[in-house]
């Protein structure tokens, strides 16, 4: 498990040398066999992190669980600006990590960017989010091919997509101020920014635009839902589920995931499932609402492909798991629409 040999890295690598910056950007559950609990997670960074006392912590304020324990590193955070104080709201009752570290109540929140992140208090003992080091001041504009935010007073363009994708680029700015690199600089770093292998990579097949999308996780799962939410054109959905090793044999996660927020969209022009466990994701398609006589399964990928080349809607989303999505690049391999395939 290429996770858990990193953390334990972390460990090795810090009695070695000791980094100026360590960046931790969010920690959200994945399958319970490959990862385990997050705080498990959190907690193997910190061995790692305490063999280095004089590396600054660069964090994700607006996560709960970076706030504790305390460590003897000095921590910078960046997050999200909100500037309602009054407003006071709970997570979703399904969200992980929301328990206040100091006396164990659910926190509460003044601001929820997604999941358990936002401005997180404790109406029971007063913790509450860290000062912020770097703040996001503002999302402009999001659509389904870039992000529009302003970041201390300057507009960003970023030509990836998603919140998620802001959170990433508020983190490498933060890195960046803290070593001094000019604005100008930053900026064209930001905009420079390209969609990589499987996380909104984006193919012209037989004239149809297609976005192929790596899922394994609620979380990530959801923020891709987000994103195909602002579609404004019809399109079909294709979706991919393997529960080989590689992408966790735990499926259960694909009942938290928001089906439901896209199970009755207009825009949709056909849903399909394929994969080892697709019969599984069409009971949890059909459970979250998506109309049977539009919900069709596919068994192998040149399928898969075949429906690509011939959509009834110009704008094809692939949500796949990691073998998956191999899978189907293997097939366009063969089919000379990719030149290679990643290998696992």
């Amino acid at each position: 498990m290429q996770f858990w040999k990193s953390m334990k890295h972390l460990l090795n690598i810090s009695l070695n040398i000791s980094p100026e910056i360590i960046l931790v950007t969010n920690i959200f559950r994945d399958q319970m066999d490959r990862y385990g609990e997050i705080y498990t997670t959190y907690n193997l960074i910190l061995e790692g992190v305490k063999k280095s006392p004089d590396t600054i912590l660069m964090m994700n304020g607006d996560a709960p669980i970076f706030s504790t324990p305390d460590v003897p590193n000095e921590r910078r955070y960046f997050g999200f600006q909100n500037n309602d104080k009054k407003t006071d709201i709970l997570a979703h009752y399904n969200t992980d990590g929301i328990i206040c570290p100091q006396c164990e109540n659910i926190l509460h929140y003044h601001m929820i960017t997604y999941s358990n992140l936002g401005d997180f208090f404790c109406p029971h003992c007063g913790f509450s989010r860290p000062a912020l080091s770097y703040t996001l001041t503002s999302i402009d504009e999001l659509t389904t091919e870039s992000s529009l935010f302003t970041i201390d007073g300057e507009q960003y363009n970023l030509q990836v997509a998603g919140q998620y994708n802001i959170y990433n680029a508020l983190a490498a700015f933060s890195i960046a101020q803290y070593l001094d690199v000019p604005s100008k600089l930053i900026k064209t770093g930001v905009h420079s920014a390209k969609r990589i292998f499987g996380r909104q990579e984006s193919l012209y097949i037989n004239g149809n635009d297609v976005r192929i999308n790596l899922i394994k996780n609620p979380v990530g799962f959801n923020q891709i839902i987000e994103l195909i939410k602002l579609e404004t054109e019809p399109y079909i959905l294709i979706t991919i589920l393997n529960d080989r090793h590689a992408d966790g044999q735990d499926i259960s996660w694909i009942w938290d995931g928001n089906f439901e927020d896209i199970a009755a969209d207009t825009l949709n022009r056909g849903a399909y499932v394929s994969g080892i466990r697709m019969q599984d994701l069409q009971t949890r398609m059909k459970v979250a609402g998506f109309n049977e006589e539009q919900l069709f399964s596919i068994k192998e990928p040149r399928d898969v492909l075949s429906l690509i080349r011939n959509s009834p809607a110009k704008k094809v989303y692939v949500l796949a798991t990691y073998t998956g999505m191999l899978d189907l690049r293997k097939e366009m391999v063969e089919q000379g629409i990719l030149k290679e395939r990643m290998n696992i």
